[in-house]
């Protein structure tokens, strides 16, 4: 990307880097993360208040964020409500 000025050392020093780009979101980031999962295919997670366990590449793919249309909110103080549309 650019050159920018990085700060370190508590303050106390300057340096100019090269900036990357970020990759911390978007589809950058399920790359990234689908990377990561591959590595740790074999290996075991705990849940359920540790009592059970499955192999990380058992965990199936998401398909994104459901829509909140139709459902009531509370508004103000929690003593109004509408409807999202």
């Amino acid at each position: 990307m650019g050159k920018i000025v990085r700060v370190g050392s508590r303050g106390t020093s300057r340096r100019i880097a090269e900036k990357e780009s970020d990759n911390w979101t978007g589809d950058s980031y399920k790359e990234v993360q689908k990377k990561a999962k591959e590595a740790a295919k074999d290996r075991y997670i705990s849940f359920g208040r540790g009592t059970k366990r499955i192999k990380f590449s058992e965990i199936p793919e998401t398909s994104g964020r459901p829509t909140g249309k139709g459902l009531w909110i509370s508004t103000g103080r929690g003593t109004g409500k509408r409807k999202l549309q």
